[in-house]
């Protein structure tokens, strides 16, 4: 509850859900985000159910299409967390943000290169001692155009993450 920043990363597997919107092509990836974050609040709450801490966390992403030749894509996310700070070694928290992707996964329905991509999910750490955490979380993750190409074959897909954190 005293930490002004983090560091650390993420690692994990994604799958394309064809037919969520307008998805027509199955892509799996690999994932691997190194991030850094700071803590934009003390804690908030106190002795309520949502207790916790803003924070903001910065990340790069590179995902590898495990079904397109190891094709990938990479960019930067600005993801805002909700950290819930009443449990000791356990802590939840949800997440919402988004940021530019270059996409290369020569994918005739995708219009250009430069996408966007949005994100929301939930999870949890685990601290494994009083400055390092072990993490685990779920994201639905968006990738378009934002309207500024044609043809806009979107990409949604949900990514299972794991990774570690150091306060």
């Amino acid at each position: 509850s005293t930490a002004t920043g983090e560091y650390g990363f993420l690692t994990g597997y994604g799958i394309s859900h064809i037919g969520f919107g307008d998805t027509r092509h199955q892509i799996q990836t690999l994932d691997l985000i190194p991030r850094a974050g700071f803590f934009v609040s003390g804690e908030l709450g106190k002795g309520s159910w949502y207790q916790g801490r803003h924070e903001i966390v910065v990340e790069l992403p590179y995902h590898m299409a495990i079904d397109y030749g190891g094709r990938s894509m990479v960019g930067v996310y600005v993801i805002g967390h909700w950290r819930f700070t009443s449990l000791d070694k356990y802590v939840p928290y949800v997440l919402a943000g988004g940021g530019p992707l270059y996409v290369d996964l020569g994918l005739p329905t995708m219009g250009t290169r430069l996408c966007y991509s949005y994100q929301g999910g939930t999870g949890f750490q685990y601290f494994i001692h009083k400055k390092t955490a072990l993490s685990m979380e779920y994201r639905y993750h968006h990738i378009s155009y934002a309207g500024t190409a044609t043809p806009n074959e979107p990409i949604n897909s949900s990514k299972i993450l794991f990774g570690v954190s150091f306060y």
